[in-house]
């Protein structure tokens, strides 16, 4: 079976390169737009659906010759998936990018092997040539690459190398390495063997120093130099915070898919949690939808199980020794007492037991 991989890496262009690379932010971001405003045109005037290509676009635009066509041609092909989405309904109107936007971004496709990896140190790229890469982690020869994304983040520039791999995953039996992991809005989690994940809540530990920046950011007068610059910074840090997250969280579902061969959680409604309870910032930091994710794909890559339970099952209310199910249960009550069997335990730990137990019946075990 195939499976697509990503593998991100820090690149170093030179002056040249990078001259390039920018240019061909700035097409992309011209084609889109254009591509965009025309479709939009004709919609209104005829009721049509109907995207241009960018090789028309070239005649009168000149400049357009000079960066990768593909490049460009990816430009169209997202906004034809815009508009897709937009008229089945699964998203917005498309808007207009801005060249204000601290993170512009290119996607290039791998033609006759345009792409590949020299000297485990460079990256070989349409029109740039061999651009210097940090190669912290090796491709697998086996791995295809298929396309390569080019993001420049506040400066820094980076690769996203799309590979395609075939692979027969063989399942691994659960047997008892079942774990159940319950959401902690302060821990991450807590698992069905009374681990916590100990998150350290990046954005709460940087959010004062956000918050002054952010400050001198309003006395700043609007879309001058220094107001860029202060933006500049704000960005940088919001960058630093979430480079940090992903680090954790990497590393922790790496952990957890290496030491048990099943994991069961609730499929909670995490948007919808966030804007009831007011927990906006603390379910943001947290970061629990893309741990999730990580945790799922590493688990199948191994053969194991990531199983997803439905979020109305009571985990909160059942008592994990008889089954006794409470009536009501406040937010507040971090423990639980079981008025049958009398066990006073902690609340998450009790949850994360159940959601342990019926992931174990759903599965036959």
């Amino acid at each position: 079976m195939k499976y697509n991989l990503a593998f991100k890496y820090r690149i170093y262009p030179n002056k040249e390169q990078e001259l390039l690379i920018n240019k061909t932010f700035g097409c992309v971001r011209f084609v889109y737009n254009t591509i965009l405003y025309t479709a939009n045109k004709i919609y209104e005037e005829t009721g049509k659906n109907k995207i241009i290509t960018p090789a028309s676009l070239k005649s009168e635009n000149q400049f357009l010759k000079e960066v990768d066509s593909l490049a460009l041609s990816n430009a169209q092909l997202n906004v034809k998936r815009s508009f897709t989405n937009f008229f089945q309904k699964r998203a917005k109107f498309p808007r207009f990018k801005s060249k204000k936007n601290n993170v512009k971004s290119y996607t290039t496709n791998c033609v006759n092997n345009s792409i590949r990896i020299e000297e485990n140190k460079y990256l070989v790229l349409p029109k740039l040539k061999k651009v210097k890469l940090k190669y912290h982690r090796e491709i697998p020869e086996d791995y295809k690459i298929k396309s390569v994304t080019l993001i420049n983040s506040n400066g820094n520039y980076y690769v996203s190398i799309l590979t395609e791999f075939e692979k027969e995953i063989q399942k691994i039996p659960s047997n008892d390495k079942v774990i159940g992991l319950d959401f902690s809005m302060s821990e991450l989690f807590v698992s069905s063997e009374n681990q916590r994940a100990d998150y350290p809540r990046y954005f709460r530990m940087l959010e004062k120093k956000l918050k002054k920046l952010q400050k001198s950011l309003s006395r700043k007068v609007k879309f001058s130099k220094n107001w860029y610059k202060q933006k500049m910074k704000i960005s940088k840090l919001h960058e630093y915070i979430k480079n940090c997250r992903r680090d954790f969280l990497h590393k922790l579902s790496k952990k957890l898919s290496e030491d048990y061969n099943a994991v069961v959680v609730e499929n909670l409604n995490m948007k919808g949690m966030s804007q009831a309870l007011n927990f906006g910032k603390s379910v943001g930091d947290n970061g629990w939808g893309i741990f999730l994710r990580m945790l799922e794909y590493k688990l199948m890559f191994l053969g194991k199980q990531f199983l997803k339970i439905d979020k109305w099952f009571p985990s909160s209310k059942t008592c994990s020794r008889c089954g006794n199910v409470k009536e009501e249960l406040k937010l507040s009550e971090r423990s639980y007492k079981c008025e049958c069997c009398g066990i006073e335990i902690d609340r998450d730990y009790n949850a994360a037991l159940n959601i342990r137990n019926v992931g174990k019946e759903i599965m036959g075990y």
